[in-house]
């Protein structure tokens, strides 16, 4: 088997998509036994000043998606939850007729955006937390 050179391994993962690489990642972690998630270290900094830098290392990466209304247009706010959630018609229909329901939990900023996007479009609200 070539070895491979780290500039091709950097032109591989950069053309895998973020879904893609997340799900290498939990799979590197499962085989070598260990955790990317990025250690935080706390030091005793004289003056207090190590309280930015916790807040840092703590910076949230995972959203949930809530939706909170269904507004005036329910039939179509059904079928983006449908879309977004893979749900069944009446697990949909249940989570928008009894707001505030938790439509996706643990997704990155940008795909927990894109459905708040969507659900507004197709007429409802939603938060994200």
């Amino acid at each position: 088997m070539a070895e491979l050179t780290k500039d091709q391994v950097k032109e591989f993962l950069g053309n895998m998509t973020v879904i893609e690489l997340s799900a290498l990642v939990k799979e590197l972690e499962e085989a070598w036994g260990v955790s990317a998630a990025a250690p935080v270290a706390v030091a005793a900094a004289p003056g207090g000043g190590g309280g930015a830098a916790a807040a840092e290392a703590e910076e949230q990466t995972e959203f949930d998606v809530i939706l909170t209304g269904s507004g005036d247009k329910k039939i179509q706010v059904i079928k983006v939850v449908r879309e977004l959630t893979g749900l069944g018609l009446k697990e949909a229909k249940a989570a928008v007729d009894e707001p505030p329901s938790t439509i996706k939990e643990g997704v990155s900023k940008t795909e927990a955006a894109d459905m708040k996007a969507k659900i507004e479009e197709a007429g409802g609200t939603a938060t994200i937390k």
